[in-house]
């Protein structure tokens, strides 16, 4: 983890990146409504995100899930929509993890071939490629039919009579068929048209649990119905039948995790998801994004994560994690990366958003996650959550700049951005099963925003009003300006308090902090209150005046965003600088 600079992740929903059809009709189909493939990933789209500040492209939605459209003249079974979501499927029901989604492709024969170019391309254009892994749960309908020979897809082996056993991939309910929910809220599979495939049958002898854990033959409509649960080696009763770590082994190595699991037994389960792992990463996969990682006992990170490591070594191996309190375990134990930072950073930075919260609350949240601090991702937007843009959100891209600069420079982690973000994309169309507010992951819908920055593909922007073409170029200094500097990298100290307490007019809409390497100090000061500017003198704690070695006199500092200029003073051991902030602006001061 010695990176010397920042790493910007940027998520892309793939089917949806270079689609430039506008009809959004809710529930439209392929025809209707279009889809984007691998090939809109050109030179040119490539080297503008990467122009953009970006070192990284998750690209969601690769592995084959479960979709509507008929692809059975290329040897693909159809998909039956009682138990697929949306129109397009859901990037999360993966079906066969040793093939790609046939949609994104010009030819679905071809779709492996189409994907190995996409790395390429995104290799050559000097970027990194992650892709997701749904450790949790796969497809109600998984078939595997592009596994390798020598091994077997997800539950071909599997003893269905009894509910358990350790090497089964999934958990049964013998002797009950499995039966559709029942469905609410006026819901019906392709919002009511006419298919052979709605019939509110689907035929699973004996049911299998589902995804999100439901024991039930018949899971409620609110269920993670269109998946099942994988089985871990973890009985019904909660028990493990595998090895648990010994308690030292956080403080160790992937190698000694590998040698530790070399010499073990462990459920068939782990085996087939490593070996999934290790095929995309010979591939030319740089990283992994893995969906609801606590779902999954930190055992098998572990077993999984130092096998990759002991491939790629520089893997990028990111995941979602809720629960705070089993950060540490599945960062150190499981030998993740990066967890998202959702539930303490994201949370807070959306209330003072919305207008609620204080920024007082944040470097609080800093302090106690100080030890790993380097291993929580930072985001404003992803697939899951609200576009900043939707009315429920804040209804203004603008109210996203400080919490920006703040998400991008509090920290040494990676930040990520999610496509359409950095054009001020609202989400406001109804797709059919998506919900407007966040872009659709089960539908195929065209994304406005950012479809006038793909400009018929052009991907310049052409099409964008002032005010989305000022927003992209915030983004791109902030951005840029992040995978360059050496401070963010270093050392960080709060100075907010400090002029909560010493500054006059200084208060709890705006934040500040300092950032330093050995070549570079940064003071950092944002204002999250979209309808006041503040004026007040900010001031430098004397321990700062005497690390940073400034002597006496006036030291001009420039804004490395837009060049504003301002002089710190510098007399008898304090520092101060006069600033003048308008409303949602930041500045990040040089000081030289």
């Amino acid at each position: 983890m010695a990176e010397n600079k920042k790493q910007v992740v940027y998520h892309v929903f793939t089917r949806l990146f270079g689609n430039t059809n506008t009809t959004n009709k809710p529930w439209g189909t392929i025809e209707d409504n279009g889809v984007g493939k691998f090939t809109d990933f050109t030179k040119k789209a490539l080297q503008e995100i990467k122009k953009l500040g970006v070192t990284h492209i998750w690209y969601t939605g690769v592995p084959h899930h479960a979709v509507i459209n008929d692809y059975t003249a290329h040897g693909i079974s159809n998909d039956d929509p009682d138990v697929v979501k949306g129109r397009a499927g859901s990037p999360y029901a993966v079906k066969d993890y040793y093939s790609v989604n046939p949609d994104l492709v010009k030819n679905p024969e071809n779709r492996l071939k189409e994907f190995q170019n996409l790395i390429s391309r995104t290799h050559n254009e000097g970027l990194k490629v992650i892709i997701d892994i749904v450790p949790n749960h796969v497809a109600r309908k998984y078939e595997g039919g592009a596994t390798p020979k020598g091994k077997e897809p997800f539950g071909a082996s599997d003893d269905t009579s009894v509910e358990y056993h350790r090497d089964n991939n999934f958990y049964y309910i013998p002797g009950t068929p499995f039966q559709v929910p029942e469905w609410r809220d006026g819901y019906v599979p392709l919002g009511g048209e006419k298919h052979e495939g709605v019939d509110h049958k689907f035929s699973e002898n004996p049911a299998k649990w589902t995804g999100n854990g439901s024991r039930l033959a018949k899971p409620d409509f609110n269920d993670w119905y269109e998946t099942v649960k994988i089985n871990y080696g973890v009985r019904p009763d909660g028990h493990y039948d595998f090895d648990v770590l010994p308690d030292d082994f956080g403080g160790k190595d992937h190698k000694t995790h590998f040698e530790f699991w070399n010499e073990r037994s462990v459920p068939d389960s782990w085996v087939k998801f490593k070996d999934i792992a290790l095929y995309w990463t010979e591939m030319g996969v740089d990283g992994f994004r893995y969906d609801m990682a606590e779902m999954v006992p930190v055992e098998f990170w572990s077993y999984m994560n130092s096998n990759i490591k002991m491939k790629n070594p520089d893997t990028f191996l990111m995941a979602e994690v809720y629960n705070p309190y089993e950060y540490r375990n599945y960062i150190f134990k499981g030998k993740m990366d990066y967890l998202y930072d959702k539930v303490e950073m994201y949370d807070s930075l959306k209330s003072i958003m919305q207008g609620d919260g204080w920024t007082d609350h944040i470097p609080v949240i800093k302090n106690g996650t100080q030890d790993i601090e380097h291993h929580l991702l930072h985001f404003l937007e992803n697939h899951d959550e609200q576009r900043i843009a939707s009315p429920d959100f804040a209804g203004d891209a603008n109210k996203g700049k400080p919490a920006m600069v703040v998400s991008a420079t509090m920290t040494t982690a990676p930040l990520m951005i999610y496509f359409g973000q950095e054009v001020g994309e609202p989400a406001a169309e109804n797709a059919g099963f998506g919900s407007s507010t966040r872009t659709s992951i089960f539908d195929y819908i065209g994304v406005p925003h950012h479809q006038r920055w793909v400009n018929n593909k052009k991907f310049d922007g052409g099409q964008l009003s002032e005010d989305e073409a000022d927003l992209r170029d915030f983004y791109r200094r902030l951005l840029n300006f992040t995978v360059n500097s050496s401070a963010l990298m270093g050392a960080y100290q709060d100075i907010h308090f400090y002029n909560r307490d010493h500054a006059e007019y200084y208060n709890h809409h705006v934040l500040s902090y300092v950032r330093w390497s050995d070549n570079e100090k940064l003071i950092v000061i944002s204002n999250f209150d979209a309808n006041d500017w503040f004026g007040f003198e900010l001031k430098l704690p004397e321990n700062i005046v005497q690390e940073w070695q400034l002597s006496d006199g006036n030291h001009t500092i420039t804004d490395a965003l837009y060049g504003v200029e301002k002089t710190l003073k510098v007399e008898n051991g304090s520092a101060q600088v006069r600033i003048d902030i308008n409303p949602l602006e930041s500045f990040v001061f040089s000081v030289k």
